[in-house]
């Protein structure tokens, strides 16, 4: 028995040791932000259409006769693509534009088809640029539409965010605008062992990606160009050190119990057998 106490004794402190560590204040959003009457401009980036993008494109004109000339434009797309639901209770953006889900699909190549103007490249334009260039093919090609004019909308503009946040997953947005705090408060907010001054932002431009990093505690986090976020923009929230110390002492934790057990087994079944 005494090697059991002894055992136990010897246990004990090396649990309280991995159990107690040094509690350091987090810091909260926008810390180190003081109040000021100063106008903050806050850089916000234009979208331009990536692969895989939904879009809405409708087109009118002046005509005396809309329902005939402009039908043969708004003909509805043969992609039909649902979104997937949204995080927060926001409506999907498919729901937000109408009854119909249906949109122009960007493929793995940038193009969309569209009624009566065929293959269009449509990939790194922005939608002012596009609707330059459906009103410039209309009129190469028509001559009954008058003073055309074209809208058009994301339909599928969403983000996701993972790590250390409420519920992890996509986040569907009905406009086309949305900032990190934002996406992160739609994300249920970072957890008391999320890093709040090391947020990663993963962003597809032309291609190629690139990882942003941002302190949502700082004094230059409207600055930043990842304050505002952009369509398929992934955010990722790592774990802090003290959540990793909890980790690891949970295993040493299992481990030590694991060891007591089996050092109290066998000294029962020394002392049944002596």
């Amino acid at each position: 028995m005494k090697f059991i106490r002894h055992s136990i004794l010897f246990a004990f402190p090396v649990i309280l040791l991995v159990s107690c560590a040094t509690q350091q204040k987090a810091p909260y959003y926008l810390e180190n932000v003081s109040d000021t009457s100063s106008i903050i401009n806050t850089p916000f980036p234009e979208l331009h259409i990536q692969k895989n993008d939904l879009l809405s494109i409708q087109v009118y004109s002046a005509s005396t006769q809309p329902q005939v000339s402009d039908a043969y434009y708004n003909l509805p797309s043969t992609s039909s693509v649902s979104t997937p639901g949204s995080i927060g209770g926001q409506s999907s953006a498919g729901s937000a534009a109408g009854s119909s889900n249906s949109g122009f699909l960007v493929d793995v190549n940038g193009n969309i088809e569209y009624p009566r103007l065929g293959t269009l490249h449509v990939e790194g334009l922005t939608k002012l640029e596009l609707a330059d260039l459906i009103k410039r093919k209309i009129n190469e090609k028509d001559t009954v539409l008058i003073n055309p004019s074209v809208i058009i909308r994301f339909l599928s503009y969403k983000v996701i965010v993972l790590g250390q946040v409420g519920h992890e997953g996509v986040v569907n947005v009905t406009g086309e605008r949305l900032t990190i705090l934002e996406a992160i408060g739609l994300a249920g907010g970072i957890t008391d062992y999320g890093k709040k001054t090391d947020v990663k932002v993963v962003r597809e431009i032309d291609g190629k990606r690139e990882v942003g990093t941002i302190d949502l505690s700082s004094k230059d986090l409207f600055n930043s160009p990842y304050y505002n976020l952009m369509q398929n923009d992934q955010v990722i929230v790592y774990p802090t050190k003290q959540k990793q110390r909890m980790v690891d002492q949970s295993v040493v934790i299992q481990r030590v119990s694991l060891a007591l057990s089996i050092i109290t087994a066998t000294a029962f079944i020394y002392n049944i057998f002596k």
